[in-house]
């Protein structure tokens, strides 16, 4: 990349007729990389298609805004050169009623309509808003620094910066942190979300198909903030079970001294390592058995006062 931009450089300075058709060349280039299943124009659940159709809509609406400018500019400077004598000269003009609609009437009336296109779908698609009738998935977010917690409290199981949900089922997040303020986003499920300390914010989703897409922290927190990504796995129901079954069978509790080990400032790769060098798991990241019950409650009531179990 840096080698390219040396290039279209070098082109700017010397041949400046090359720049863009070069531009165009790099670009055709660089929509061959592979996203890697990490933004919502590749959707895997409602909420991430209803973003990209309101992407492609507000697009499109930009368009009509933008679009007279990028014709209109040009065509300005070619008319009124300083060589077309057939140009009129009117020094003293400073108001034309048609170009005064055009500039701020058209706008407005974009905005206004955007604003009702949206209005509807954004309330049904609140975060806090349930997505279906059926019964939701509880997962627990507990936002460290520089990992991710998820626990799975009606399961009594917990899993480090590796979140598994089942396909078709919606999940609801209870998010938290026990850090610095953080940004919970999966984008090919959509709905970035905060986690603050002493704070709940709730978070549903649900995916529609399966596969392994990306989950980061999106607010700067310190020197690891760029390495706080977790792994999503989409799984059909059965899977999932079984998935649930192995994290029972953990040799890691989820206890005061785990959970200290955790609470240290590190990336999840850093805190993995510290807690199974000899585990003897296949799992890349930890899972944790024997979840206390009132856990999340606990992590809260270290900023509230309030009572509970407080771990750590």
């Amino acid at each position: 990349m840096t080698r390219l931009i040396r290039i279209l450089a070098g082109l700017n300075r010397g041949r400046p007729g090359l720049l863009l058709p070069a531009l165009v060349f790099s670009g055709l280039f660089l929509t061959g990389c592979d996203a890697g299943n990490i933004t919502f124009l590749d959707p895997a659940g409602p909420i991430a298609s209803m973003q990209r159709h309101w992407f492609f809509l507000l697009l499109i609406g930009l368009f009509v805004v933008i679009l007279p400018v990028l014709i209109g500019v040009p065509l300005c400077l070619w008319r009124y050169r300083a060589g077309n004598r057939k140009a009129d000269f009117r020094p003293n003009w400073d108001f034309a009623l048609p170009l005064e609609f055009l500039v701020w009437g058209v706008p407005a009336v974009v905005v206004v309509l955007f604003s009702l296109l949206v209005w509807g779908p954004e309330r049904r698609f609140s975060p806090e808003r349930s997505l279906t009738d059926a019964p939701p998935l509880a997962v627990d977010v507990v936002a460290l620094n520089w990992k991710w917690l998820f626990v799975y409290p009606d399961s009594g199981v917990a899993s480090l910066d590796h979140l598994v949900i089942p396909q078709g089922r919606e999940v609801v997040f209870r998010l938290t942190s026990d850090s610095t303020m953080q940004s919970f986003f999966i984008p090919s499920l959509g709905s970035q979300i905060y986690a603050m300390a002493g704070m709940v914010t709730h978070l549903h989703l649900l995916a529609d198909r399966p596969g392994r897409f990306l989950g980061e922290n999106t607010q700067f927190n310190g020197m690891g903030f760029q390495n706080q990504k977790f792994a999503v796995d989409v799984m059909p129901g059965e899977a999932f079970d079984r998935w649930i079954a192995r994290a029972h069978e953990s040799p890691l509790r989820l206890d005061a001294g785990t959970y200290r080990i955790l609470r240290k400032e590190s990336t999840g790769d850093e805190a993995a390592k510290a807690l199974k060098p000899d585990s003897g798991q296949k799992t890349a990241m930890p899972q944790f058995a024997g979840v206390p019950e009132h856990f999340f409650r606990g992590i809260l009531a270290r900023y509230t006062g309030a009572p509970g179990r407080i771990p750590g």
